[in-house]
């Protein structure tokens, strides 16, 4: 009934349950005799302690309980301390060499999940068979598992310099990440074409939103790097963008891009595109009604870039080009946009293989 206690017991370890209070708090509970005297120990918040962890948490408790009184070995002090806590230790080190954006996303990464994983664990304690576990709890969170791995591999390698953890024990080494198929989603001509319209018609109505996607689409550029545009760094032909998701960059500007700023006026400081209130603009409430007026649903501003990839490859621009246009640390990351340069190919040994048969007095 609503407004009465209620207890919920594990059918597989005796004595852990959830205890439900009259006013809907809920929380962890094992309970056991103690040398004759009833005992309730209050484990966790559901919220930040999953069953598993509350269930492990609670078996340690009754184990430590059934050998109350037998003989022991002495105690062993532990240097190494619990996760949660050396979460902290490492963030006070580490922390200040991140970007502020991979410092929000990685101090999310801790408290939101690494935390509630291990939060109760000594750092030294972690295993392989842990990491694996960790992974298969987080199915249906493939890309959140994907991002935070790293930050654990990171946490722990630090803690191996520290002396908590024996060196390269790192137990993260070599754990898979889930393989996920990433959208691909390109406009064609005739899109372009709906889009173009719709900015047209839309230009006088918000300026600023219109050019910054006019920008994205001539440079593609990523959405963070153009919102958060500073007049400063605009040095024709170039934008200087002082940091970025793959550090300092260069975006190049087309005549297309540079006609767009002249008509914004570029020039001066500060930032060239900023709301009523002369903050930063965010395109994506924007771009949910442009797309759907250009009835380009499933459109993601993410996918202008992918597009402005996709046309170079048609225009027989080089991988190592695209990565410079792109501003790609890595190769490997132009790489995806491989299969669109074998598709032009084919493309283009087809036409070619028409044109000889059909010279021949063949079929085409």
């Amino acid at each position: 009934m609503v407004g009465e206690e209620r207890y919920y017991w594990d059918g597989e370890l005796p004595g852990f349950g959830l205890r439900v209070y009259a006013s809907g708090r809920k929380r962890w509970i094992v309970q056991f005799r103690k040398r004759g005297t009833f005992r309730r120990v209050t484990i966790g918040k559901p919220e930040e302690l999953s069953a598993v962890d509350a269930r492990r948490m609670a078996r340690a408790l009754l184990a430590e309980n059934a050998l109350d009184g037998l003989p022991q070995r002495p105690k062993v002090m532990r240097t190494d301390p619990r996760f949660s806590a050396y979460a902290e230790e490492f963030w006070r080190d580490y922390s200040g060499h991140w970007k502020p954006s991979t410092c929000a996303r990685n101090r999310h990464a801790i408290d939101k999940s690494l935390k509630p994983a291990f939060g109760m664990r000594y750092i030294g304690t972690l295993t392989r068979a842990d990491i694996l576990a960790w992974r298969a709890g987080m199915v249906g969170r493939e890309g959140a598992f994907n991002r935070e791995l790293p930050v654990l591999a990171v946490m722990l390698g630090y803690a191996e310099k520290l002396g908590y953890c024996a060196k390269g024990s790192n137990p993260c080494t070599g754990i898979a990440r889930f393989k996920r198929q990433l959208p691909e989603r390109y406009l064609t001509a005739h899109e372009y074409g709906r889009l173009g319209h719709v900015l047209r018609s839309l230009g006088p109505e918000i300026p600023q939103i219109v050019a910054a996607i006019w920008l994205l689409i001539y440079t593609g550029a990523r959405c963070g790097e153009i919102e958060s545009l500073q007049r400063e760094w605009i040095d024709p032909p170039y934008i200087h963008l002082p940091d970025s998701k793959t550090g300092p960059k260069r975006l190049y500007l087309n005549s297309q891009a540079l006609t767009v700023l002249a008509n914004f006026g570029a020039g001066g400081q500060g930032l060239l595109f900023s709301n009523t209130i002369g903050s930063q603009i965010r395109l994506g409430l924007a771009w949910s009604h442009i797309r759907r007026k250009a009835a380009l649903p499933d459109v993601r501003l993410h996918d202008l870039r992918h597009s402005f990839a996709s046309v170079a490859i048609a225009e027989n621009i080089s991988l190592t080009a695209i990565g410079r246009l792109l501003g790609h640390a890595l190769p490997e990351t132009t790489a995806r946009y491989a299969h669109l340069a074998d598709e032009a190919i084919q493309d283009a040994a087809t036409r070619v293989s028409g044109s000889i048969a059909q010279a021949l007095g063949l079929s085409a």
